[in-house]
């Protein structure tokens, strides 16, 4: 591993099947029998002491994102403003790109926190979970919960909570225009990285659907239950407070001054929160099952673990862990790369990783990540669903249509100019 957490291209090779300049035509799909292996046989593999939480190494990781947070909060309060102007533009950037990635190391541990592995005392996890997720507008319990059973039900298109893909009979016609061309992809990227996170807590875009509308702040929602919805109110209580915190920032600093410093740096939280989440469970080479077929051991498999460089360490190898994670969710992240290192011989082929730069990785699974249908072959009347790698569209027909409307619309525009100058 080299500096920072970043993988050498020799690492790579020898941890994945995936070659970094791959295609759909070099897609090893994952094995989807029942493996071999068993969760506790798994857990055999892991040093005990993985399993340890440390609530002084823990914290430890608290200060030091958010001391980093605190200076370069400084730096944009105090020295920004001092720099001639043309340098501004370069500064303010570069001061949204590193604090949008210190805090999502800082939302990483809420995370953390929600699933009991910050500490062996749940009220101090509770605690510190909903200050940090609070600080970044998320409703730590209102999350916490649903976000447990995606845990519980990963993989399953019937129960899963995000990014379950829709079978072929269920995509709507106009949808294969969105993704079958560049500029369709590119809005939909656009919109999923930036407004993809608040759509999820509001509206429940991309969540499973339930009878009636569901919301992350709505307590007697459909998403939770009798006995959870007393920590709901704790959970809007938190966002109401981060709120008012910031509508008197605002009035006594301005509102662009609140975008400036803490509203550009939560978006790019927001949209590494998305993309993060859609790397690791979306991939050509990722299985869904069905209720007949689903089973905990085999959901909590179909993930992938993705490298990120060094941004895997910043966001505490959330990133390349993952698989590790959804086994063992109450283990720590800092024992989390130990742990993977583990497993991997006893997983074998049920174990996933794609070096492919994340740039490209998200242009290809958006492009060929569509819809699913049932697998091929002997088990084709199983519940076992595949990612279809075959949905295209005919771009330069898209693009004669674009071009018709296009000139449809300037005739009509020079046809009333035309028209206007003959009335004069």
């Amino acid at each position: 591993m080299g500096a920072g957490g970043r993988m050498t291209e020799k690492e790579r090779a020898a941890q994945s099947d995936f070659p970094t300049k791959n295609s759909s035509n070099s897609i090893k799909r994952s094995p989807t029998e029942k493996p071999p292996f068993t969760l506790g046989q798994i857990k055999k593999a892991i040093p005990p002491h993985c399993f340890n939480r440390s609530i002084l190494k823990s914290f430890s990781f608290v200060v030091q994102d958010l001391a980093i947070s605190s200076f370069l909060l400084y730096l944009a309060l105090v020295q920004i403003p001092n720099l001639p102007s043309f340098l501004t533009y370069f500064a303010w950037p570069a001061y949204w790109i590193m604090q949008g990635c210190v805090l999502t190391g800082v939302w990483v541990i809420a995370h953390e926190c929600g699933h009991h592995a910050f500490s062996d005392y749940s009220i101090l996890d509770d605690t510190v979970g909903l200050i940090l997720h609070s600080a970044l507008l998320v409703p730590y319990f209102s999350w916490k919960y649903s976000h447990r059973r995606h845990h519980s039900n990963t993989g399953s298109i019937d129960r899963d909570e995000v990014f379950v893909p829709k079978p072929k009979s269920e995509v709507k016609t106009h949808m294969k225009y969105l993704y079958g061309n560049p500029l369709g992809r590119m809005l939909f990227l656009f919109v999923q990285l930036t407004f993809g996170w608040p759509l999820y807590l509001c509206f429940n875009v991309s969540g499973r659907p339930y009878p009636r509308f569901a919301c992350h702040f709505d307590p007697y929602g459909p998403i939770y239950s009798d006995r959870e919805r007393a920590q709901i109110f704790l959970s809007d209580a938190g966002i109401i407070a981060a709120s008012l915190a910031l509508y008197k920032l605002a009035v006594t600093f301005g509102f662009w001054w609140v975008v400036k410093i803490y509203g550009v740096p939560l978006l790019i939280v927001n949209g590494f929160l998305v993309l993060i989440t859609y790397l690791q469970h979306t991939h050509p080479a990722l299985p869904h099952y069905d209720s007949t077929e689903w089973d905990w051991l085999r959901g909590a498999l179909a993930t992938m673990d993705r490298d990120y460089g060094i941004l895997n360490k910043v966001f505490h190898n959330i990133t390349d862990t993952h698989v590790a994670h959804h086994l063992f969710s109450t283990m720590p992240h800092y024992h989390a790369m130990e742990a993977t290192k583990a497993i991997k011989p006893i997983l074998g082929e049920y174990y996933q990783f794609d070096g492919t730069p994340v740039v490209k990785a998200m242009w290809r699974e958006a492009k060929e990540c569509i819809y699913i249908e049932k697998e091929d072959g002997e088990r084709k009347e199983k519940g076992v669903f595949c990612v279809c790698l075959e949905f295209s569209v005919d771009c330069l027909a898209v693009t004669r249509v674009f071009l018709c409307v296009s000139l449809e619309c300037l005739c009509c525009v020079f046809k009333c100019k035309i028209f206007r100058l003959s009335e004069m």
